[in-house]
């Protein structure tokens, strides 16, 4: 497994055999409603970008067959159903304490 979401992104696109602009084609930008660009694909691969939301998040988890919960996590991101969520301070202090408990 990569170690980054872009690394991993590239190692599972190898995995399934499927070309960029295949790739590309499929993750569609929720405001334009267009697929991205093989580029923009490119840069997040090499790790020059980083996903731009939740939804393009979900969209790489559905099209490489992928859990999204560890595609948010590659990324440094929380999910909108999690940030939205009211939660103590105490609560997100523990948690993060217990994750990193469980190395």
């Amino acid at each position: 497994m990569g170690t980054n979401f872009g690394e991993h992104i590239l190692q599972r696109r190898k995995e399934l055999q499927i070309t960029q602009r295949e790739l590309a084609s499929r993750i569609m930008n929720a405001e334009t409603n267009s697929p991205i660009s093989p580029q923009y694909l490119n840069d997040i691969e090499r790790d020059r970008r980083k996903p731009t939301s939740d939804h393009i998040i979900r969209q790489f988890a559905a099209a490489l067959e992928e859990d999204a919960d560890y595609l948010f996590f590659l990324a440094g991101a929380i999910p909108d159903e999690l940030r939205d969520r009211t939660v103590s301070k105490e609560k997100v202090v523990e948690f993060f304490q217990a994750f990193r408990r469980t190395k």
